[in-house]
C-alpha cells in the first residue's frame, strides 16, 4: 500500500501566518523509524510536511483508483500549523478530499482536545474523573469545594502546555494569567491527586483493546507530575515508565477497561493513550485523553505495546491493519490461490500494482523521440517494442512486417479470427510544434506524443503483460501491428493494415479516448490535398494593375471553404499556406495544403469535382494533388459483439466509457467489412497536438484493464 507519513515539524508554508501558532514537534528520528518500518512491512512510503500543498502532494504520490482498488493511507502524526483544534485539521482535509488515515477523525480530536467537554462527557458516562472548574478570566470565581492543590492548564492544549500545580488563590491567579497571556483561552483548574500517574494505551476498534498500564516513575526531584519540561527533556530529570505498573492485576484491569470507555465515549479511532492517577485508596480517575499518542521512542504508549510483544515496526505496520480494517472490513485481502482464482481478479492485482511502473514506462517512452520524419527514431523505437513483445513470448509475423512502414507479433495461436490490436510508434508533428518534455500533475501525465502515441503503447504492454502473469496470455487468438506513418495518413502502410484486419475477427484501434470517456464507433474519412498555383513575377509597382496569385488563391481559397455542408458531416480548411518569391518582388508561387472531412465517400468525390470547378480553367497555373485518402469509419453491425464486450468490461471494474463519433480520421477506416472495429480504446487524452497534450492518470490504469478484461473474455467465447 502507499502510506504517506504526514506530520508538522518545521513548515510555515501557508497563506498567511494567524492565529496560535503549534508548539508541538515530532521529532526526525521517529519520522524516519516510522518510514524504516513501514517499508519493512512492504509499504512504499513517502512523508509530507502538513502544508498548502498538501492535497497536490498526496494526489500525486497516490491518484485515484479503479473500482475494487486499495487506495493509499496516510499514516497521520500532525498537530496541526496553527489556529484552533488543531488536531482536526489534517483529518479534515483527508475526509473531504477521500483519503483513508490512521488515528481518530475530526470530531474525536475536537473532542479530546477540549479539557472540558472530555471531562463533562466523562462524567455523563460514569468515568471518575477529579472536580474542576473553569475560569473564563484570570479572576473568575473558584466553588468552595474545590480544595488545593489544585492542577492548572490550558483548556484546549495537549503535551503539558502551561501545566502548574497551585498550592494558594495567589499562586492559582498567577498561573491562569500566564496561561491566558500566553495562550489566549479559558484555564482548566482540577483538583490535584496525590497518588500515581498510570498511562493506558489503546489500539483498534469495535472493540478496542488496552494494553497493560504503565506507572511513571517521577523520582523523588520534583513534582510528581509529568511536565511539559520532562517531555521534552528540559527538566533534567529522567522520568522511568514501569510496565507493567506495579499495581494488583484488579486494578490492572479496571484500568484497562477505564480506558477502553473513555475511548469509546469520546468517539477515537485506532490509538489513543489515557493517563489517569490512582490515589491512595486505589481509586482511579482520568485526567484526559491523549487522540494522537505520542510515538516517541520513549514514550509510555510504546512502552506498553512492547509488553504485549509488539517491536516498534510490529506496532507501526498493526496500526495500519487496524485502520485498513476499519475502512475496508478486513487487515489486509484474503489470501488467494495463484491456480484456483478468476483470472480477471489476478489481473486486476498485477495492473494495478504497477502505477509506478506504467508511469515510468511512459517517461521513457516520451524521452524516446520517433517523429513521423526521423528514421532514427523510429528504428529505436521499433527496436525496444521488439524487446518487449518478444520478452511477453510473442512472435514475429513476417506476412505483415514491413520494416520501417510497420511490424507485427502475435501469440501462439496466431491472430486469424481473433483480436488485431493497432497502435503506431511515430509522433505526428508539424515544424512548428513545441516540444516538451515529460512531467506530471495530480491527474494528467503530459509530455510530447504522450497522448496520440506513447500511452497506448504502455496500455498495451502492461495489458499483455498482465494475461501472461496470469497465464492466458499464450492462449489468446490475438496480433499486435504497430505502424510508423500516422503522421502521413498511413499511406504507406494502409495496403498492409487492409490485409492484416481482414484477416481478424475483432480490431482494436489505440486510438486516444477522448476526455468525456468514449471510446469512438463512427469516425469520419479525411483527404489531404496540395494545391500548388504559379504565376508571374510582379513588382510592387504592377500590383494595382495586375491581380496576385496570392490574392488569386485567397480568393479560391475563401469560395472552397463555401463548400462546407455541416448537415452532410462535410467540412474543407486550409491547413496552411506557403508562398514563394524573388527579391523586391511580391510572391509567385503559393502552396497550400487543404483536407477535406467526410462520412460518404460519394459526396467526398463530389466536393472534390466542385472544388476543381472553382479553380476553373482562367488565371494562373495550378495544381490540385490528393495526397492521401483515409476511409470513414463507419458503424456497421459487426461491431455490436465488439462493443458489447467492452461495456462488459467496464462494467465489472465500473470504468466510465461512451461511445461517440469523432471528426478525426484513423486507420480504423481501412479495416473491411465484416471485420468488428472499434476505435479510440487508448487511454484519455486532452489537447491532443499541442504542448499541453496530456495523458489522464487514472485512465492509464483504467483502459489497461479495460483492454486485459476484454481480452481475458476472448477465452470464454
Amino acid at each position: 500500500m502507499r502510506i504517506a507519513i504526514v506530520y508538522n515539524r518545521d513548515s510555515r508554508n501557508v497563506i498567511n501566518l494567524f492565529g496560535m501558532p503549534n508548539q508541538e514537534k515530532i521529532g526526525l528520528k521517529t519520522i524516519k523509524r516510522l518510514s524504516d518500518a513501514l517499508r519493512a512491512g512492504g509499504h512504499q512510503v513517502t512523508a509530507l510536511e502538513a502544508d498548502k500543498e498538501l492535497i497536490s502532494k498526496l494526489e500525486s504520490f497516490m491518484p485515484r483508483v479503479v473500482k475494487g482498488e486499495r487506495p493509499g493511507m496516510v499514516f497521520n502524526v500532525s498537530y496541526g500549523l496553527q489556529g484552533q483544534a488543531r488536531y482536526t485539521h489534517v483529518p479534515s482535509i483527508l475526509e473531504m478530499i477521500g483519503i483513508p488515515y490512521v488515528a481518530s477523525g475530526p470530531l474525536g480530536h475536537s473532542l479530546a482536545l477540549d479539557k472540558v467537554v472530555t471531562k463533562m462527557m466523562l462524567r455523563q458516562n460514569n468515568i471518575p474523573t477529579p472536580d474542576f472548574v473553569v475560569l473564563d478570566t484570570p479572576e473568575g470565581p473558584v466553588p468552595d469545594g474545590l480544595a488545593y492543590p489544585m492542577i492548572v492548564k490550558p483548556k484546549n492544549e495537549a503535551v503539558s502546555f502551561g501545566l502548574a500545580v497551585v498550592n494558594n488563590e495567589a499562586e492559582l491567579r498567577d498561573a491562569a494569567q500566564v496561561i491566558f497571556d500566553r495562550f489566549r483561552q479559558p484555564v482548566l483548574a482540577e483538583q490535584y491527586i496525590e497518588g500515581r500517574e498510570v498511562n493506558v494505551g489503546v489500539l483498534g476498534n469495535a472493540p478496542p483493546e488496552a494494553f497493560p498500564p504503565v506507572m511513571l516513575s517521577f523520582g523523588t526531584d520534583g513534582p510528581q507530575i509529568y511536565t511539559y519540561e520532562d517531555k521534552t527533556g528540559r527538566s533534567g530529570r529522567t522520568i522511568e515508565p514501569l510496565c507493567p505498573a506495579p499495581i494488583s492485576d484488579e486494578l490492572s484491569q479496571q484500568a484497562q477497561d477505564i480506558a477502553v470507555r473513555s475511548f469509546s465515549v469520546l468517539g477515537l479511532y485506532d490509538c489513543a493513550r489515557v493517563d489517569m492517577r490512582v490515589d491512595d485508596d486505589d481509586n482511579i480517575y482520568v485526567l484526559e485523553v491523549n487522540s494522537l499518542p505520542s510515538l516517541g521512542e520513549h514514550g509510555s504508549y510504546l512502552v506498553g505495546a512492547a509488553h504485549v510483544g509488539m517491536d516498534f515496526a510490529a506496532f507501526v505496520n498493526r496500526l495500519v491493519e487496524v485502520a485498513s480494517a476499519r475502512y475496508f472490513g478486513t487487515p489486509q485481502p484474503p489470501a488467494v490461490d495463484a491456480k484456483a482464482a478468476d483470472p480477471s481478479e489476478r489481473a486486476f492485482a498485477f495492473i494495478t500494482q504497477r502505477r509506478d511502473q506504467m508511469e515510468r514506462s511512459l517517461q521513457q517512452w516520451v524521452e524516446l523521440p520517433s517523429h513521423t520524419d526521423d528514421p532514427l527514431g523510429l528504428a529505436r523505437a521499433a527496436e525496444r517494442a521488439g524487446r518487449i513483445f518478444t520478452d511477453l513470448g510473442m512472435r514475429a509475423v513476417a506476412e505483415f512486417t514491413d520494416e520501417p512502414e510497420s511490424y507485427m507479433w502475435e501469440t501462439a495461436r496466431g491472430f486469424g479470427g481473433g483480436v488485431l490490436l493497432l497502435a503506431h510508434l511515430d509522433v505526428p508533428t508539424t515544424g512548428s510544434t513545441l516540444r516538451q518534455g515529460y512531467r506530471r500533475d495530480p491527474e494528467w501525465l503530459y509530455g510530447e506524443g504522450v497522448g496520440r502515441s506513447r500511452g497506448s503503447l504502455v496500455m498495451l504492454e502492461y495489458a499483455l503483460r498482465a494475461l501472461r502473469s496470469v497465464r492466458t496470455l499464450r492462449r489468446v487468438p490475438l496480433g499486435v501491428l504497430l505502424y510508423t506513418d500516422e503522421g502521413r495518413d498511413g499511406a504507406q502502410s494502409q495496403g498492409l493494415i487492409r490485409r492484416a484486419t481482414a484477416r481478424a475477427g475483432q480490431v482494436l484501434v489505440c486510438r486516444p479516448g477522448t476526455v468525456g470517456n468514449g471510446i469512438i464507433t463512427e469516425r469520419r474519412g479525411s483527404r489531404r490535398y496540395e494545391l500548388t498555383v504559379e504565376g508571374q513575377s510582379l513588382s510592387p509597382g504592377q500590383v494595382g494593375r495586375r491581380r496576385t496569385v496570392v490574392n488569386w488563391t485567397a480568393e479560391k481559397l475563401v469560395a472552397i471553404s463555401k463548400l462546407n455542408a455541416p448537415n452532410k458531416r462535410l467540412s474543407i480548411a486550409a491547413l496552411d499556406v506557403r508562398t514563394e518569391r524573388h527579391a523586391m518582388f511580391v510572391p509567385h508561387r503559393v502552396e497550400a495544403s487543404l483536407m477535406m472531412s467526410y462520412i460518404d465517400a460519394a459526396q467526398a468525390d463530389e466536393a472534390e469535382a466542385s472544388m476543381r470547378s472553382i479553380l476553373g480553367r482562367r488565371g494562373p497555373r495550378w495544381n490540385l494533388t490528393r495526397l492521401t485518402d483515409r476511409p470513414p469509419m463507419v458503424d456497421r453491425p459487426a461491431n455490436q459483439d465488439a462493443v458489447a464486450a467492452l461495456e462488459a468490461a467496464a462494467s465489472k471494474w465500473d470504468i466510465p466509457i461512451e461511445h461517440e463519433s469523432s471528426g478525426w480520421s484513423s486507420v480504423a477506416g481501412l479495416v473491411p467489412d465484416p471485420t468488428a472495429v472499434v476505435c479510440g480504446v487508448g487511454p484519455i487524452v486532452k489537447d491532443r497536438g499541442t504542448p499541453d497534450e496530456a495523458v489522464q492518470r487514472i485512465s492509464l490504469v483504467q483502459r489497461t484493464l479495460l483492454l486485459a478484461e476484454y481480452l481475458i473474455g476472448r477465452l470464454e467465447r
